[in-house]
């Protein structure tokens, strides 16, 4: 058995050395054995691996100084990300452009695209392409660029440039905090130049979150909330204005 493990972890160090990034799925077919396996292995050897939205990536590549982690996150309130987004998927329409920005909340919106609809999706992290392939009538527009495995998403102005060549009817915005005075922010500063592109191009924005983010002020700040349509949560929509009454349950 021990054997078999160290054979398993040789391989997938080998298959992530070649390619950088190996999904869940692959490593588990390209091994023979079960992603449950699969994920075991990579919470043993934390030196060695690190998990990120569906995606092993080397644990190197981890940006340490990074209080975030996509994994983690994934966990974190889940029932109440996925409420916030059926809530946001009213505002989804057949024959338009949406973008939608990086995070675990905005997975469970791509989930909830109608199988019907005809739509053109934007997006610049793996867990939102992923989910999108799985979409038979969404023409996915992946955006470029230098690769953060902390998000797994990429920036720079190769991404920017697509952008501006796009018309976009409707962005959604994820954020780990949101202040009612001090409006949208982030943790990763290379978030902030994709979201803020989006915004200024897209005819509407919605800001995506569960309410846990709703008083929190993180580092990177890259919208006021007055940009937004609405503030979307589990329990609904808000205007700018009725946000201070959400951080006040808190």
């Amino acid at each position: 058995m021990a054997n078999r493990k160290s054979t398993r972890i040789i391989a997938m160090a080998d298959a992530l050395a070649a390619r950088r990034v190996l999904h869940l799925k692959e490593a588990a077919a390209l091994l023979g054995v079960s992603e449950m396996t699969i994920r075991r292995d990579v919470a043993d050897n934390p030196g060695l691996f690190g998990y990120l939205g569906g995606h092993i990536v080397p644990a190197a590549e981890i940006e340490g100084d990074a209080p975030y982690e996509l994994a983690r996150a994934a966990d974190s309130h889940a029932a109440a990300k996925r409420e916030a987004c059926v809530h946001a998927a009213k505002h989804i329409r057949p024959d338009e452009t949406i973008f939608i920005d990086c995070g675990t909340t905005l997975e469970y919106l791509v989930d909830l695209i109608p199988e019907n609809y005809s739509i053109t999706a934007v997006c610049y992290s793996l867990n939102a392409a992923e989910r999108l392939t799985r979409k038979p009538n969404v023409r996915i527009v992946m955006l470029g660029g230098v690769y953060h495995p902390s998000s797994a998403s990429f920036s720079g102005g190769s991404g920017l440039d697509t952008l501006d060549q796009l018309g976009i009817n409707v962005a959604f915005l994820s954020a780990a905090g949101v202040d009612p005075v001090r409006g949208a922010t982030c943790v990763h500063f290379h978030e902030v130049p994709v979201k803020q592109k989006a915004i200024s191009l897209a005819r509407e924005s919605y800001l995506v979150v569960d309410t846990s983010k709703i008083g929190r002020l993180k580092a990177a700040f890259f919208a006021p909330l007055s940009v937004f349509q609405s503030v979307i949560t589990e329990e609904g929509a808000a205007t700018a204005a009725n946000a201070v009454p959400l951080s006040s349950k808190l």
